[in-house]
């Protein structure tokens, strides 16, 4: 199947997705998985199947950032890293692509998506999942008392990430917010979108590293290449 037709094909089926899950009534515990997705890997998805089953979750909403005020260095276009995630996560029913954020020309951040999720979707439960090193910075984010106030937060721990320093952080925030964070570790992959990056740079593979369709989209528009940020 050629790259165009994937593309259709894929966003086809995260349409009629998202249709379905707009008509649902009745209350259901979603989680957001956002990020930059630069690019979308095994990691990202197996962390995605493995918090939905724990918690019992009912749908997965990936939601690329459009322009993260964080990300100081420069980022792939945010179109080709919302088609990434829409092939990448295709085949599965329960996990969804809001292109929310990279509609966005302004900064992205994290409660005002919280916001219009709230309002738009009466029914649901929103769970944030995040890593344990986004959660020891949260206070830098944009009136972070109110994202507490609009989700349950759950911090992944991945590799190469102090445990103990993420626990005492969520422990003080808990406290200081009445926030509802629940810190989980995630048998997940060692991998990471800079890794990916770095080894595509030096003309080495990814295979097995990122899904099989997204590894063809990344060849075909020459993402990555060396010199690219």
């Amino acid at each position: 199947m050629s790259i165009d037709n994937l593309i259709k094909e894929a966003e086809i089926k995260n349409t009629v997705k998202l249709e379905y899950f707009k008509k649902t009534n009745k209350k259901i515990k979603i989680g957001i998985m956002g990020g930059t997705f630069d690019p979308i890997h095994y990691a990202h998805l197996a962390t995605a199947e493995f918090i939905k089953d724990k918690y019992k979750l009912d749908k997965i909403i990936f939601i690329p950032s459009g322009n993260p005020p964080h990300k100081q260095s420069n980022i792939t276009n945010k179109y080709d890293r919302y088609k990434m995630v829409t092939i990448a996560t295709m085949n599965n029913d329960d996990f969804l692509v809001l292109d929310l954020e990279i509609k966005r020309n302004e900064k992205t951040y994290t409660i005002d998506t919280l916001r219009y999720l709230k309002q738009a979707y009466k029914n649901i439960d929103i769970h944030f999942i995040t890593g344990a090193d986004a959660i020891c910075e949260i206070e830098t984010w944009k009136d972070v008392s109110e994202n507490f106030k609009l989700a349950t937060f759950i911090a992944a721990t991945r590799p190469g990430i102090s445990l103990l320093r993420a626990q005492e952080k969520i422990e003080n925030l808990i406290k200081k917010y009445s926030a509802n964070i629940i810190s989980v570790y995630v048998p997940s992959l060692d991998i990471s979108s800079t890794y990916i990056r770095d080894q595509l740079k030096e003309n080495k593979s990814v295979r097995y590293l990122v899904p099989e369709d997204v590894e063809k989209y990344i060849y075909n528009n020459g993402l990555y290449k060396d010199g690219d940020e």
